[in-house]
């Protein structure tokens, strides 16, 4: 349950909800703050990290460098040790010593530098859960992953109801451990049944697994009650480029998560370093729209990747706090410049969200979370939107050949 409201917060809220009337979820894939940020003026980032005791240089590694690392929750274990924070070198096959010990040179990555200094950036987000992508996302619409922790063993890219038979996935065990699991087909609420409840519209716009198919890679697939029901044609869209065509044409629902496909993901294997400018054509596109009046554009990344960060992560349950993953929030009401050093995770967006539309709480990790407003002011005089440069455009991404889902880590 959440705290009972003094009545300035419950004014603030009102305010809130006036201001705000559509929420805007980008994730991109796989990075750490330290990874992404180190050197961002005002933040808390590193250029050195610490090896087993040992102090090493972060390496400049291209975002595009084709090379995975170890992002599994025992991999978790071994980066974190204890809170110590120096056994992200465990594993032995990199391509060079430390190679997690990276961070991605400013001039690759100027889109995302450029709309956390107009906006805000907040160095305190962590990812809510210990491990890969799956489990994130769960979180990222549920607040929980019913003690999943590690992506599913199918023999399909598919993760969740549509995983092929006998497909299983772990749940959380003693001491960075995992524990044979069930069929990945879950049935716990989501904000996407608050929302449904409230007559709140929404949309979860994912790339297709192969584009003749139409088979759509989503976290919404894991729910049962919502693979199998009227959200699942009417609110789940793919392609995922639908989002640009449904700003320009007003179609935009009160609530979007945006997920990209493997090449605009930032995922070290998708070896394509067009994360930045795909994320930057969907805040354009809503800059330039009449949405620009009235939405909170939260950017993050789903999860670590097994890249080096430095702040060790507080632990509120056997699931979590992850490392830092960034987390950019634009909005005409963002306050502008500004660093957030308040704690948050994904269920802050979720807490964010729950307050903007009068829901409910899900009793989950958005009742633990902040509600991310310390980056807003809604005070200040509405500007408008400076447009972000980029290489490739909407169209360019709307006439792209598919690359299919974002990754299988």
């Amino acid at each position: 349950m959440q705290a009972p409201q003094s009545s300035a917060y419950a004014i603030y809220q009102a305010i809130l909800r006036h201001q705000i009337q559509h929420v805007v979820v980008i994730v991109q894939e796989n990075r750490s703050f330290d990874n992404l940020f180190s050197g961002f003026p005002g933040a808390d980032s590193a250029t050195t990290g610490i090896s087993y005791g040992q102090t090493v240089p972060l390496n400049s590694v291209p975002l595009e460098f084709g090379i995975d690392v170890d992002h599994s929750h025992p991999g978790w274990w071994a980066d974190w040790d204890n809170g110590k924070n120096d056994g992200f070198a465990h594993a032995s096959s990199y391509p060079m010593p430390y190679y997690p010990y990276a961070y991605v040179p400013q001039s690759e990555i100027v889109q995302y530098w450029t709309l956390a200094a107009q906006y805000v950036l907040a160095d305190r987000m962590f990812q809510s859960n210990t491990g890969p992508s799956f489990v994130a996302h769960q979180y990222i619409i549920a607040g929980q992953s019913d003690d999943a922790d590690e992506v599913p063993n199918s023999q399909t890219t598919a993760w969740g109801c549509d995983s092929s038979p006998g497909t299983t996935v772990d749940l959380v065990g003693p001491n960075g451990t995992d524990l044979p699991g069930p069929f990945p087909c879950f049935d716990y609420e989501t904000i996407g049944d608050l929302l449904d409840d409230a007559h709140v519209s929404w949309k979860y716009y994912a790339p297709s697994e192969i584009e003749d198919t139409g088979y759509i890679w989503s976290a919404y697939d894991a729910i049962r009650h919502i693979r199998f029901g009227p959200d699942w044609s009417g609110d789940v869209i793919s392609p995922e480029t639908q989002v640009l065509s449904d700003i320009e044409n007003g179609n935009l629902a009160q609530v979007s998560w945006v997920i990209p496909t493997r090449a605009n993901s930032d995922h070290p294997n998708s070896a394509s370093n067009t994360g930045p400018d795909w994320v930057a054509s969907i805040v354009n596109e809503i800059g330039a729209s009449k949405y620009w009046a009235n939405t909170a554009i939260f950017i993050t990344w789903d999860d670590w990747g097994g890249w080096y960060d430095h702040v060790p992560p507080p632990q509120v349950d056997e699931m979590g706090l992850g490392f830092r993953v960034p987390l950019i929030v634009v909005s005409p009401y963002a306050r502008h410049g500004y660093i957030s050093h308040k704690q948050h995770e994904f269920g802050s967006i979720l807490h964010f969200t729950e307050e903007v539309f009068g829901l409910p709480s899900l009793g989950t990790r958005d009742a633990i979370s902040d509600d991310l407003l310390d980056c807003f002011d809604f005070s200040q005089t509405l500007q408008p939107y400076t447009q972000v440069q980029t290489k490739l455009g909407p169209e360019d991404f709307k006439h792209e050949i598919p690359t299919g889902p974002p990754d299988t880590d």
